[in-house]
């Protein structure tokens, strides 16, 4: 069984160093909110490109084993038949934020698809967030990540793909082992447990990305992604891990809102340079890997 994640923040825990831990598949917290499913703007070149559109995302229910048992709500955006990208969430869930970088790829040519691995829940702070990640069935997210890619493909997408932040690049890099369907990733700022897969195993193409002041160690730091760049190159696999200069953990986060809230957990500050080029290599690497 895969380990649960902790990443002890500077708000919450200073005393801490990061850490993987047992698995805790624990409740969910007292105190869990919804939000509404508005897309803010993002402050980058290919953001701003992805609010030209007035879309907003369609809200489908997955019936993971063909059963109501595990059903999930996923979030889908973008014209049917365009290569297809499952996008994950950070640990805060399906907020304004991953919907924010779902609008920003889906208004380059894709269609993407969030699913909704929370359940519907939301953390409205770090302690909440952290709350929520340590319940995760690391496994069963997995499953919700091949029925997401199992959708796109059955509704026009012949090639999909998987990127996600943070919780999410940790899943993006277990799914890119586990599941066979693929055809590409890129990982933002997160390596799966070895309990969970093991990535020098990936046989399809893999792009990851990182900041250079990150502190979760063993997690996202730059030792974390010196070591996966490691094994990528034993896998075979082409890949791609990029280190940015100047920037820590979540720095594609881009809203308004999503700055201040960094700010507030911590996090360095917003630099668009480095937003700026990370989507161009997304860009690139999906457009060579996706297309027919």
């Amino acid at each position: 069984m895969a380990s649960a994640l902790r990443l002890p923040l500077p708000s919450l825990r200073p005393q801490f160093s990061a850490s993987i831990l047992a698995p805790s598949f624990c409740a969910g917290s007292s105190r869990l909110h919804r939000v509404a499913a508005h897309i803010l703007p993002s402050r980058t070149k290919f953001g701003v490109r992805a609010m030209a559109t007035s879309a907003s995302p369609r809200k489908i229910t997955i019936k993971r084993n063909g059963d109501g048992a595990t059903e999930f709500d996923a979030y889908v955006l973008g014209d049917e038949g365009a290569p297809g990208i499952v996008v994950l969430q950070e640990w805060w869930g399906v907020d304004f934020e991953i919907k924010n970088h779902a609008a920003t790829i889906a208004s380059n040519g894709f269609r993407t698809l969030i699913p909704d691995l929370y359940r519907g829940k939301v953390g409205l702070d770090a302690a909440e967030a952290q709350h929520l990640m340590e319940g995760l069935d690391w496994q069963g997210a997995v499953k919700d990540v091949e029925a997401s890619v199992k959708w796109l493909k059955e509704n026009g997408s012949s090639k999909v793909g998987v990127t996600g932040f943070c919780m999410g690049g940790a899943l993006t890099l277990a799914s890119a082992v586990l599941i066979p369907q693929l055809d590409a990733a890129v990982a933002f700022y997160g390596v799966p447990d070895a309990g969970l897969a093991d990535v020098s195993k990936v046989k399809i193409p893999v792009q990851a990305h990182f900041g250079e002041l990150d502190k979760f160690a063993g997690f996202s730091d730059v030792g974390a992604a010196k070591a996966l760049e490691e094994k990528l190159k034993t896998s075979g696999a082409p890949s791609e891990v990029h280190i940015y200069s100047n920037v820590g953990h979540a720095f594609m986060n881009a809203s308004e809102e999503a700055i201040k809230r960094g700010k507030n957990t911590g996090f360095e500050e917003f630099n668009k340079d480095a937003v700026d080029l990370a989507w161009s290599r997304f860009d690139t690497w999906f457009k060579k890997y996706l297309s027919t």
